[in-house]
């Protein structure tokens, strides 16, 4: 009797391996979005997909930020809001790092078990083994380093968030500074300055990548070197980033009202690369104010700054901010201020309400300015601004401007937007472009047409150029969409 042939067993066909998708959230200050481009290289190199919902995401990043209570607010209740797709997405991780965690993380803890992880300010590369870990088998709850130590190199992995023509390179970490209101020492550590060979190389590689426009960014730019040896200054290392073949636009932030050396004044007013765009948290003008916040200046020297930067930079941009309700700001103080904010006529101005933070001179101060006086006082310095701001941008109708293009507008199809050399980029007004295209990414001419409060709007030339006619009915809509 021949024996039937063994059938073999069906086995049940494999799942297919669940795509690996991550969610960024990056708040606060362009020196955090480094921070989350760090983060995104090393997502990249883990095998994660970038999504731009988080109910896709696997895994959900929040960078927070924890310099002032408003921050604090938004990183908490973002935190929350992200937590719930833990029930009702795809989300298995939720990975909350950047300032706040660095500065409660004990207390974040208790009160937020629905975060897995914990990272620092200086715990980006340890997302690689967050994202190696396996549910089972998962990495550290907390993993904040301390002190947060951590400086970016060249050679660490970064992907750009957002479009590649315009990029933040961050040139230092932390700060030595004393100010009364500042709690950043404490989160972000001492100044560090990386080398400059290393900027350099970073400049060079996303140059290579298509960016035309770079923003030097630190807490303290203008102490950039100083625990450094040898010739390692802020114009030196401005000069040799300037000098990258490519490279069309270069912008300093966050100088200090300290002596401006000859050589920075010289780059900012003469080369073609460095834009005459600074930006100078002042904080207040009135002396009294100035000494409870340990500035280590006085109101004189705020005047001579301006005097010095409007009499040795052509066509400057200044940008700057100021804190109104600091304890002790009386009446008096804050009319200095707005006297001040009358005569520097800045192009540029952001206020902040004091908000008083642990461990800080000022946290303890028992002086309080009423928040109600505060708010008013915010708006009083905001309406005035606006008024400078409008007038001055009026002025600039008829102007031929350089323009970056940066893409459609989300205010109306029939218009590209982009910036002049005198906008950062998010953080300042944008120019309409209207009657003309242009490529995304590209530095082209346009005359300027309308001003608004904050933004413009102006006329493409086309390759001859000259600014083309525009289309029937195109200027209306274009005034109505800027309103």
């Amino acid at each position: 009797m021949s024996r039937r042939p063994a059938v073999p067993k069906k086995t049940a066909p494999k799942k297919p391996a669940q795509r690996k998708t991550i969610h960024f959230i990056s708040l606060g200050c362009p020196k955090n979005r480094v921070d989350t481009e760090v983060m995104l290289g090393v997502s990249g190199l883990s095998g994660y997909d970038l999504v731009a919902r988080p109910e896709d995401a696997t895994v959900i990043v929040v960078n927070t930020c924890g310099f002032i209570g408003e921050a604090k607010e938004e990183s908490v209740d973002t935190i929350l809001a992200m937590g719930a797709f833990k029930e009702s997405g795809s989300c298995e991780r939720l990975v909350v790092s950047g300032c706040l965690s660095q500065r409660y993380p004990e207390q974040l803890a208790v009160e937020m078990p629905e975060v897995d992880h914990f990272l620092g300010s200086s715990d980006m590369l340890k997302l690689k083994d967050v994202l190696a870990s396996s549910l089972e088998h998962p990495a550290a709850r907390m993993m904040v380093g301390n002190p947060a130590d951590y400086l970016y190199r060249a050679t660490d992995p970064r992907a750009l968030s957002a479009a590649r023509h315009s990029a933040y390179v961050k040139i230092a970490e932390g700060c030595n500074r004393t100010c009364s209101f500042c709690a950043i020492p404490d989160i972000r550590g001492k100044q560090r300055s990386r080398s400059i060979d290393d900027v350099v190389r970073e400049v060079e590689q996303l140059v290579a990548l298509g960016t035309v426009e770079v923003n030097l960014v630190s807490q303290d730019t203008i102490a950039f070197g100083r625990d450094l040896e040898g010739k390692s200054d802020l114009a030196t290392l401005v000069r040799r980033v300037a000098d990258v073949p490519g490279l069309r636009w270069l912008r300093i932030f966050y100088l200090y009202p300290e002596k401006l050396s000859d050589p920075l004044l010289e780059l900012l007013a003469h080369h073609p690369v460095v834009l005459p765009y600074v930006d100078m948290p002042l904080q207040h003008a009135s002396t009294s104010m100035l000494r409870r916040m340990r500035r280590g200046h006085y109101a004189p020297r705020l005047r001579e700054v301006v005097e010095t930067l409007r009499k040795r930079v052509p066509d400057l941009t200044f940008r700057s901010a100021f804190i109104v309700g600091h304890p002790g700001e009386t009446d008096a103080d804050f009319e200095e201020l707005c006297d001040f904010v009358r005569w520097a006529e800045l192009d540029r101005v952001v206020a902040f309400r004091y908000s008083h933070e642990e461990e800080t001179r000022s946290g303890a101060m028992d002086d309080d300015v009423p928040a109600k006086v505060a708010a008013a006082r915010h708006r009083k310095l905001m309406t005035l601004q606006r008024a400078i701001s409008k007038r001055k941008l009026k002025a600039m109708i008829g102007r031929e401007l350089e323009v970056l293009v940066e893409g459609v507008s989300d205010e109306s199809e029939f218009l590209l937007e982009g910036r002049h050399r005198g906008q950062a980029p998010e953080i300042d007004g944008k120019v309409f472009l209207a009657n003309g295209t242009a490529a995304i990414g590209t530095i082209t001419k346009a005359i300027v047409t309308h001003a608004a409060d904050y933004d413009l709007v102006a006329d493409l030339y086309d390759e001859s150029g000259v600014a083309p006619e525009p289309p029937p009915g195109a200027r209306r809509r274009r005034l109505r969409t800027i309103g």
